[in-house]
């Protein structure tokens, strides 16, 4: 097992190993106030997860109820939101008790920002699911939903009591999924490690599986080591929005239909490092995406996707802050009017 201790105002684990789905109630059990959990899922890990988890926190002596929902971002909204506020009305969630968010990026994020909110706060476990969420989304306590103006634009900063990751749980991944995850696990090492970067250009959607003991610690650690020094998202985590200013303009653009969050996360890099990084650079990061079938553009015309950048999160005032990775493994952030980002990219 490899643990990563994430010291933040409420310090927390990130515990890796395969098989731990099986045995989650030994970890979660001691960290309770109360004796009831409340696993919050999709429709999708429900028939493959849920009994596992549910029979291992049974095991500890523990009352576990679920609320399931349908699959996907069109799911991360204020509906489900209340929803799953009813479903913990209904059956007497108090303080005490715990939510369990077992599935990938949406689940947790969702999970998550109801946790911080229901009764104004309340424990909850992450249990991701999805490589996307194990090296990403599940550490660092941002939650959200998103409105139809753009993505996560309601959210709530809530660490959660522990982290449980699953390699063996990405077995069933299809390979659009696992490419979504690869997505931001470049991410990674182009904003702290280059030699993480070098590694990955080597492999491919079909032999990465084999290093994920690896590559997910290892990205864990470079987020929770961001997190640290920056919880609230006031400087330097920033930089974990590598890409991630044109991302969520192109999920928005296409409804949150066409591009996952990693897809459109590798087509924001290459985009951005088009305009700001080497030819080399940019040859290299486009030739390392493919390799996990991702895109390194789109199609939308840039005239109408540039517009939607201003409704991203980051923005400051009337200016709007992305970041550029020259020379890899570095990062920085970069402050400009929104006038100026769009004419780096439409001349």
């Amino acid at each position: 097992m490899k643990t990563i201790a994430v010291h933040t105002q409420n310090p927390y684990d990130v515990l890796v190993e395969r098989g731990i789905l099986g045995r989650c109630g030994t970890y979660i059990a001691p960290l309770l106030k109360g004796r009831t959990c409340a696993i919050i899922t999709d429709d999708n890990v429900d028939g493959l997860y849920a009994d596992t988890v549910t029979a291992s926190l049974e095991a500890q002596g523990l009352t576990v109820v679920k609320f399931v929902f349908p699959h996907g971002e069109g799911s991360k909204n204020a509906q489900t939101l209340l929803d799953i506020y009813a479903f913990l009305c209904e059956h007497e969630i108090t303080r005490s008790d715990c939510l369990i968010a077992l599935g990938g990026g949406v689940v947790g994020d969702i999970t998550g920002f109801a946790a911080a909110t229901f009764l104004r706060g309340m424990q909850y476990v992450q249990l991701p699911t999805t490589l996307l969420a194990q090296v990403d989304s599940s550490v660092g306590g941002k939650t959200a939903i998103d409105l139809a103006q753009g993505k996560n634009l309601v959210g709530a900063f809530k660490q959660p009591a522990i982290v449980l990751c699953d390699p063996d749980a990405l077995s069933t991944l299809p390979d659009v999924f696992l490419a979504d995850g690869m997505g931001e696990v470049i991410k990674y090492g182009m904003i702290r490690d280059a030699a993480l970067f070098d590694m990955l250009c080597t492999l491919n959607l079909d032999t990465v599986r084999a290093e994920f003991d690896t590559i997910i610690p290892t990205c864990i650690a470079i987020k929770r080591d961001v997190v640290e020094a920056d919880p609230f998202d006031h400087g330097e985590r920033m930089i974990l929005n590598f890409g991630h200013t044109l991302a969520h303009a192109i999920e928005t653009y296409y409804h949150y239909e066409t591009y996952t969050h990693g897809s459109a996360v590798a087509a924001g890099m290459c985009m951005m490092t088009k305009q700001c990084g080497t030819a080399e650079q940019y040859e290299k990061l486009c030739a390392c995406c493919q390799g996990y079938q991702l895109p390194v553009t789109v199609d939308a015309p840039l005239a109408q996707l540039i517009p939607l950048c201003s409704g991203d999160k980051k923005r400051a005032g009337g200016n709007l802050r992305y970041v550029v990775c020259e020379p890899t493994g570095t990062a920085q952030i970069r402050t400009v009017t929104l006038q100026e980002f769009h004419d780096l990219f439409i001349h």
